[in-house]
């Protein structure tokens, strides 16, 4: 299966690690609510068709992606970052040198 960083282009699957379902919302970090830890923690939906996922490039540029992908075709239909390209600017800035 290939995955396109958006900074380094197209790789093989081997280059990232997948971080998890890009649609779970983290209960608060104070929150004494162990039902809300608990689903956090343990529940998983498998859902059958497009499903929303975050990945990191961990054998690239480590940037974090969401990436759209067909749990039954693997078919990835779109692969961008998760900080947005704000964040990819200031750190080509820092690369070549210029003050962010």
């Amino acid at each position: 299966m290939l995955l396109t960083c958006p900074y380094c282009g197209p790789r093989d699957v081997s280059e990232f690690t997948y971080q998890g379902d890009g649609n779970r919302q983290r209960p608060a970090p104070n929150s004494q609510d162990m039902q809300a830890w608990n689903e956090y923690v343990y529940d998983r939906l498998n859902p059958a068709g497009d499903h929303n996922e975050i990945w990191q490039h961990s054998g690239g540029c480590r940037s974090h992606i969401r990436v759209v992908r067909n749990t039954l075709t693997h078919n990835v239909s779109s692969a961008v970052p998760v900080r947005g390209d704000a964040h990819h600017r200031s750190t080509e800035r820092r690369k070549s040198g210029a003050k962010a």
